[in-house]
């Protein structure tokens, strides 16, 4: 029997659910798990912590929406990721976590073998979880790290912490998603990404969104992407102060430049294809845009506008 999923959204989590997905994880049937906004008691997290920990199946795992809602949940939840050696993708959107429960799971995340997607959106982290993060993108690849990391909406992040995680991910080897939306970053921020981007030989996604930015930083990487070679294939700007001018002309440029890379390409060798159920969907405050994962076919572009279609896995996160 293949490994399936289990997705519950905004509900009280019954005794009968709990044994359910604890038996579905100890039998190895479920690879993605996803209890979105649900209501579960102390003991209930435990024993669905203590399922994670055993699992060999599970790849794709959702807490997002206050599941875990005390330090004493995040603690739960550490130990369990340091047995669990297949989790692929770990949601935490919405948690409450602060830097202090950064600091808890921070030795499990960097320590996992097979993590390479984390989201923790609107944590209520600040410049001592950043740096911890920074930890998870490596320089080279003696050592696995993140490819896909979410921390939209963490306003109290200040300056001097986006600045480090800028640096990191100049020099990260593996990085190629980065969604920072709904930060307040403004112009000088956004100014040290264009120089990170520039740097990076990996980043193909950077979600921008309403992060407070005006056609100076639309400029800046207007002469990015019109001058230098880059990974980029995505730049979300939705909701910013930004002409649809300056928008329109660094969307024709990323489009030329995948055009150059498709002639250039060698032809693709077949080999296994990835599981579409797997990809991440990530949650945001304000209404959506398409959640774009790396591809080597995706076309490059600029995301104009907000509320462009429901998420890839709708029935996760709706």
């Amino acid at each position: 029997m293949l490994p399936g999923s289990i997705q519950i959204t905004g509900e009280v989590l019954s005794g009968a659910e709990i044994q359910d997905i604890c038996q579905s994880l100890k039998d190895n049937t479920v690879r993605l798990l996803s209890v979105r906004g649900c209501q579960l008691s102390d003991r209930d997290f435990s024993r669905v912590c203590r399922g994670v920990a055993e699992s060999q199946s599970l790849a794709q795992l959702n807490l997002n929406l206050g599941v875990v809602s005390s330090s004493s949940r995040t603690r739960v939840l550490s130990e369990a990721l340091k047995t669990n050696r297949s989790l692929q993708t770990l949601f935490l959107h919405g948690s409450p976590l602060l830097d202090a429960g950064l600091v808890t799971l921070n030795g499990a995340l960097c320590t996992h073998p097979s993590l390479v997607c984390l989201d923790l959106g609107d944590c209520m982290l600040g410049d001592q979880a950043l740096g911890l993060i920074c930890g998870m993108l490596p320089p080279d690849g003696a050592k696995s790290g993140l490819r896909e990391l979410t921390l939209s909406a963490n306003p109290g992040i200040s300056t001097k912490g986006w600045a480090r995680l800028a640096v990191a991910v100049a020099h990260s080897s593996q990085l190629r998603v980065l969604n920072l939306d709904y930060n307040p970053l403004g112009d000088q921020i956004a100014g040290m990404l264009a120089v990170a981007v520039a740097s990076s030989r990996t980043l193909e996604v950077l979600d921008l969104e309403g992060t407070g930015l005006t056609n100076q930083s639309a400029q800046v990487f207007l002469d990015m992407v019109e001058n230098y070679p880059t990974s980029l294939r995505v730049l979300v700007l939705a909701e910013n102060t930004i002409s649809p001018e300056l928008q329109q002309q660094i969307c024709d440029l990323l489009s030329e430049g995948e055009e150059e890379d498709d002639k250039e390409a060698p032809p693709l060798e077949p080999g296994p294809a990835s599981s579409s159920a797997l990809l991440p969907t990530r949650d945001k405050h304000y209404p959506p845009t398409v959640w774009l994962p790396h591809s080597n076919s995706s076309p490059q572009m600029v995301l104009l506008t907000s509320g462009l279609g429901e998420s890839l896995l709708a029935e996760t996160e709706m």
